[in-house]
């Protein structure tokens, strides 16, 4: 199995790539991991330039010898070549995994919109490290290498899920990009965002008329809030903001469930599992 590592956000160094790759001879010795050099170029806040980091998406995409695309990295930059990339996909691109979160969030969603392979929201090849033991990386390649059932987030039933950082989604909405979520159960997570941020956020969620028809919405974890921020200081729990903005938008709140940016981020593949 051939799986190709790209960055069409931020880059990673070369040292996280060998740790990646070390894992995977390891627990996985019959997957080819292909970390692309563009993983480490830097054009600023990106992986290169916009046109090397779509050269390098659509190189592996419409590659027949890959099986799977694993992105290295979120950060901020993959809404940045979506004109660019998603004409040019071919037959190849729509036979392959896509995983990754956060920001790549913007390709799984462009993808699923147009049906193309099958988008996964979970771990990245930069999320190995010594604090995580490698179990985040190893969910992933459990689950593109096996479909290995485990390491799905364990709320997901029978109904089609989709799994986006709450920033990106609200950046999709009233875009092209953003797909039809009818009867879909939402999850959502966020991260190093003030809890009146995440309030405003869920305000433009529930009023969103493109989410018009969704099943429910589940909440995974939100990390990395300013310090000083509190739920005390802002008045509401989460809870009781996505309670609040649920019955407004006419969806039950579902609870909460195990994604976002930590080692506890399990797999949501888009659709059914």
């Amino acid at each position: 199995m051939k799986i190709a590592v790209c960055a069409p956000a931020r880059s990673i160094t070369p040292a996280g790539a060998a740790r990646v790759a070390a894992f995977t001879a390891l627990y996985y010795p019959q997957v080819d991991l292909i970390v692309d050099p563009q993983c480490f170029a830097q054009a600023g806040h990106f992986a290169g330039p916009d046109e090397v980091r779509a050269e390098a998406f659509l190189r592996h995409a419409n590659d027949p010898g890959i099986d799977a695309i694993w992105f290295a990295r979120g950060g901020y930059g993959s809404n940045r070549i979506l004109a660019s990339v998603m004409p040019e996909l071919t037959s190849a691109a729509r036979e392959k995994s896509y995983m990754g979160f956060s920001d790549m969030g913007f390709l799984l969603g462009a993808l699923y919109a147009r049906r193309i392979g099958r988008p996964v929201h979970g771990p990245m090849a930069s999320n190995v490290s010594e604090a995580s033991k490698g179990m985040p990386v190893g969910r992933a390649l459990g689950w593109l290498v096996n479909r290995d059932r485990s390491v799905l987030e364990p709320t997901l039933g029978g109904q089609p899920a989709a799994a986006f950082n709450l920033v990106i989604l609200c950046a999709l909405l009233g875009t092209p990009w953003m797909p039809d979520l009818t009867d879909h159960i939402l999850y959502i997570e966020e991260v190093g965002e003030a809890y009146y941020r995440i309030d405003r956020l869920l305000f433009q969620m529930a009023n969103a008329t493109q989410l018009k028809g969704i099943a429910g919405v589940r909440l995974g974890a939100v990390t990395d809030v300013p310090d000083g921020d509190t739920e005390a200081e802002f008045g509401e729990s989460l809870e009781v903001m996505m309670t609040g903005w649920c019955r407004d938008m006419g969806v039950p709140y579902l609870g909460r469930a195990r994604i976002g940016h930590d080692a506890d981020n399990l797999v949501i593949p888009f659709g059914l599992a």
